[in-house]
């Protein structure tokens, strides 16, 4: 139906021989949505989809969420920009999963590049199922059943900071108050135990010492980035990335400045609480 070539030993693959401008039959998007579960993060280049094809390839996962603090596509809330220029850069650096700081975060995002940097400007996945595998089992014990706090405010910190940041976003704060989440969760789909704590919207770790927390906590943020546990992916215009949320981590590498990058970003809605 498609080639699938990974791209790195623990995820990340290469999509090719299909056209995500026209509308999928049901086999194609469910042979695409299990090289999602397979791979994780999954790349497809050369799509010069519309607003309306990129919405259209979304929905065929689910429902979509919208997000409180971006710009968006005129005419379509679900699209958020996510765009850094010389005279407003980036502020997002840490890794991360999307909207953790929502009771459902989403299943997965699909993100189109539009504009990107004649060179830099790289994307950095890694798998929190290998993260998971990766940690020694007195210490899978010990997470498995500890609860951590995810955070709006926290991850938008820089934000709320700029003048005028706090009114800007007081409906965000207002609407987004701190979550919690298990440490470790199951995957509803592939029932693989996933790590589930990033250092953007991650607190702190309930019936912990703050001291306590935060030295474990440290030690996971340094663990997702083990490279074994990673790939790397370079964007180029009508490049498309598709990702579960639920089991992956990622970061934008921000060596480009002050070059021009804009994507457009569409989440899709998670089924449950994690």
């Amino acid at each position: 139906m498609f080639d699938v070539r990974p791209l790195a030993g623990a995820l990340g693959a290469e999509i090719h021989g299909i056209d995500l401008c026209r509308e999928l039959g049901a086999d194609e998007i469910a042979a695409v949505r299990a090289a999602l579960l397979e791979h994780e993060v999954i790349f497809f280049r050369d799509q010069d989809v519309t607003p309306a094809q990129q919405k259209a390839l979304a929905l065929s996962f689910g429902a979509l969420q919208t997000h409180p603090a971006y710009d968006t596509v005129e005419g379509f809330p679900e699209i958020t920009i996510l765009e850094s220029t010389a005279e407003k850069p980036t502020k997002i650096e840490a890794w991360h999963s999307d909207m953790t700081f929502r009771q459902h975060p989403p299943m997965a995002t699909v993100l189109r590049a539009m504009i990107v940097p004649e060179r830099g400007g790289d994307t950095l996945w890694s798998s929190m199922t290998a993260a998971y595998a990766g940690l020694s089992k007195p210490m899978r014990e010990f997470l498995d059943g500890l609860t951590a706090v995810h955070s709006f405010s926290h991850g938008f910190k820089e934000s709320l900071a700029e003048p005028g940041g706090q009114e800007r976003l007081a409906s965000a704060v207002a609407a987004n108050p701190p979550v919690r989440h298990p440490v470790i969760h199951t995957h509803p789909e592939t029932g693989r135990k996933v790590l589930f704590v990033n250092s953007l919207f991650t607190t702190h770790i309930e019936g912990l010492s703050r001291a306590e927390s935060n030295a474990i906590l440290e030690l996971l943020f340094k663990h997702v980035t083990t490279p074994e546990y990673t790939c790397r992916f370079k964007w180029q215009p009508n490049s498309i990335a598709i990702w579960d949320n639920r089991s992956t981590q990622h970061k934008p590498i921000n060596d480009y400045f002050p070059a021009h990058r804009r994507l457009q970003r569409i989440t899709i809605d998670g089924d449950q609480p994690y």
